[in-house]
């Protein structure tokens, strides 16, 4: 048989049939890199977006208030009097002023068009000395006469559609009839008056021209059929002063008398026995050498705002001390310009106030914020009286040349770093504190926006559930990875990560009504299995290594580990069994109980425990995933070189697998994090949602992805608080930016240091 030669094939790379199949190939490969590419860029673009968006939400709230004169006229039907109070109605298209001689000048609040005038019934020699509101904002009013007595009149506001155009129609009502009500026998000029009203009864306190207090209380009753309500009176002993009174106001329960004197003091009367008040407090309010200007109550009553001659603006309350007795209290004080202020005019549906001083300047503040929201001049320092509409959008004043309506842009006075983030002293409470309220029951109330206890939850969820996760999903995805046999490996891989596709709202459900229960009613078994499982798992460890090894080579390598399953099922089973024993032995049969007498601390069903077990349940899939590929993606040969070079299993997996995988097992802590700071069903389920700070694992907390959920269907679209939640969200866009930065940059100083193992 002859030898025969192999010649190479003669290949033409460059036939049709190729050069069809490369340029395909070339095609393939730009979409892929343009696929890709855009892909890459719309996810970059996408976040930004998301940013952008945010931003745009929340940029509103950090802006000033801003004011605008819109007109200026005469006084109208100058000729019936002198204004003695002054108020806009609800649209801020009808204004008014009370007069000194009895007159109510309804007029156009833009144009100053004379509307209508009422005179009030009182006699005719008698003036009005003084009016003032049953609460800031209330369309009650009290007009003090010359005569020593008090009427008491509402201003109300028709509203029809004649031809679908509105018509405001002002009128007056007298709830209490027309009566005048006799407040001083001697019929001396009142001088002050004050007035509140409560749905039982009405008080009244006034001062004569003789600087002498006086004063009534009424209880109410109403006519069913009628509708008429009638007052009867009951005895009252008012406090007698020494002093020039230059301010007076009651408190929203008819329990406080507050007297401010010529001499910067301000008394707080209590008046809980009418038949013999006492005298709870006397500070001195104003700064050396000055008097008080001005006082008035913020809305619901509760906080008094004093000025003085010096231009300090400060903030007083009752507080309650530890003996349960109040004391009068400075809060806070205002940054004021330095002069006389003249004005203090509270809004009336918001913690805020107006402040008119000698030189014609105009400050807004927010008093919860603790911040100066605008400061402008009014062009005049002739400035008679003011008034602000109910919704804070106009303001209206009297000036000796005038009346002049300013219009007011301001949509988020509350919001300031120090409320947002710091201890604020808020409204009956003893101290400063981080609190989230949003809403209640009353339109009174003092919005409570700080974001500290929020994000104090969201940290302790995260934490408790990355303390039960990260040991477990790290240790047992170094096990499956290096340790399991490879046949095991491929059953338990896939099972754990199908964990990952758990709906989180049925771990939330399961949480809340199953295991928080079932914990709370077998507490010390459940610490018991935290104590008694890792101790028999070393038990057995150190056991099963000092067996025989013609016993432990019995049992296939790599399958170990379901050797500890009857085990950790004993040791659990009997943990539960003797749980009940154990709180009957040890803590007085009620571990809550002895928690709460042994050491302060509180117990609530749905705790940090609760959260930590189930949203660690929903984070060790990702960790393990992430850890078990990291590990398994060591080189083999670093592996085989260690062992060959002498060192142990254990040796070559602490000082060659683990840090070469470190780059991985990080990323797959942090990922991990980002979830569980980003979890919300879970938290919103199996938590009591109470948004404290408290790092006992026995109370609950609010997280700000929780708190986002619960309160987003309900805010109001534009609103301060709808605003506040997409700040929320903004807080924890940039806290995983920044959690994911560090992260990466950890991850490639890690993947440098260990490149060269």
């Amino acid at each position: 048989m002859s030898q025969q030669q192999l010649v190479a094939p003669d290949i033409d790379f460059n036939e049709p049939r190729l050069q069809r199949h490369r340029a395909r190939r070339a095609w393939k490969d730009r979409f892929a890199r343009v696929a890709i590419g855009a892909g890459g860029f719309s996810v970059i673009v996408a976040i930004s977006l998301i940013f952008f968006y945010l931003l745009y939400e929340v940029v509103p709230l950090f802006q000033s208030a801003g004011l605008e004169p819109v007109a200026e006229y005469q006084v109208p039907a100058a000729e019936q009097g002198k204004t003695r109070i002054l108020a806009i109605e609800e649209q801020g298209e009808i204004a008014s002023r009370v007069t000194d001689q009895g007159s109510v000048v309804f007029f156009q609040a833009v144009t100053g068009q004379l509307v209508s005038s009422i005179r009030l019934p009182i006699p005719d020699d008698a003036q009005v000395t003084h009016v003032t509101p049953a609460d800031t904002g209330s369309r009650l009013l009290a007009a003090g006469l010359s005569n020593g007595g008090v009427l008491l009149f509402r201003q109300e506001y028709v509203i029809s559609y004649p031809d679908n155009k509105r018509v405001i129609t002002p009128e007056l009502s007298f709830p209490y009839g027309e009566d005048v009500l006799a407040l001083d026998d001697t019929g001396a000029p009142i001088k002050l008056v004050a007035l509140r009203e409560t749905g039982s009864q009405l008080f009244l306190a006034a001062v004569t021209s003789g600087n002498k207090l006086v004063g009534k209380a009424f209880d109410k009753s109403e006519n069913f059929i009628t509708g008429e309500i009638s007052l009867s009176d009951q005895p009252v002993t008012m406090p007698t002063v020494s002093d020039s009174v230059t301010g007076l106001q009651i408190g929203p329960d008819t329990r406080w008398l507050y007297v401010a004197n010529g001499q910067g003091k301000l008394d707080m009367f209590d008046l809980k026995n009418r038949a013999n008040p006492l005298l709870n407090s006397r500070v001195n309010v104003a700064s050396d050498g000055a008097r008080i200007s001005d006082m008035q109550f913020l809305l619901g009553g509760v906080s008094l705002l004093i000025a003085d001659t010096n231009g300090r603006i400060s903030q007083w309350f009752p507080v309650r001390n530890a003996s349960n007795e109040y004391s009068l209290t400075r809060v806070r004080d205002f940054e004021g310009t330095g002069s006389a202020i003249t004005h203090l005019v509270a809004e009336h549906r918001r913690k805020g106030f107006f402040a008119l001083d000698q030189q014609g300047g105009l400050q807004i503040y927010y008093t919860t914020a603790d911040r100066l929201v605008a400061d402008t001049s009014v062009g005049t320092t002739d400035v008679q009286g003011m008034t602000l509409a109910p919704r804070g959008n106009f303001a209206l004043l009297e000036t000796g040349e005038g009346m002049a309506l300013w219009q007011v842009e301001n949509e988020h006075p509350e919001i300031s770093w120090s409320s947002l983030w710091g201890k604020v002293w808020y409204e009956g409470y003893g101290e400063p504190e981080h609190i989230w309220q949003s809403s209640a029951a009353n339109d009174d109330f003092e919005p409570k926006y700080s974001l500290t206890p929020l994000a104090f939850g969201t940290l302790k969820a995260a934490f408790y559930a990355m303390l039960l996760a990260t040991p477990l999903a790290i240790a047992g995805a170094v096990y499956t990875a290096y340790f399991m046999a490879p046949r095991v490996r491929r059953k338990v891989k896939p099972a754990i990560e199908l964990m990952e596709a758990l709906p989180t709202v049925i771990l939330g459900f399961l949480a809340g009504l199953f295991f928080a229960p079932f914990i709370e009613s077998n507490l010390p078994g459940i610490f018991g299995i935290l104590i008694v499982v890792p101790l028999a798992i070393l038990v057995f460890a150190f056991a099963w290594s000092n067996l025989p090894e013609r016993l432990r080579h019995r049992f296939p390598e790599g399958w170990e580990a379901f050797l500890l399953i009857p085990v950790i099922v004993g040791v659990v089973w009997f943990s539960f069994e003797i749980s009940d024993y154990i709180e009957v032995w040890f803590f007085g049969g009620d571990v809550r109980f002895w928690l709460r007498d042994e050491f302060g601390l509180g117990f609530d069903q749905r705790n940090a425990l609760v959260v930590g077990a189930a949203m660690g349940f929903a984070v060790i899939p990702t960790i393990f995933s992430i850890t078990e590929d990291a590990v398994f993606s060591v080189p083999k040969h670093l592996s085989y070189g260690s062992l060959a070079l002498g060192a142990t299993t254990w040796q070559t997996m602490t000082r060659v697998v683990l840090p070469t995988a470190s780059p991985g097992i990080f990323s797959a802590v942090m990922i991990g994090m980002g979830r569980a700071v980003g979890e919300t069903m879970i938290v919103l389920m199996a938590t009591g949602n109470t948004p404290i700070m408290d790092v006992n694992i026995f109370e609950g907390m609010r997280t700000l992805s929780a708190n986002i959920a619960v309160e987003m269907p309900e805010s109001a679209v534009g609103s301060t608080h709808y605003r506040i939640l997409f700040l929320a969200a903004f807080v924890l866009f940039l806290f995983t930016f920044c959690v994911n930065t560090i992260a990466e940059f950890v991850r490639q100083r890690l993947r440098k240091k260990y490149s060269v193992i």
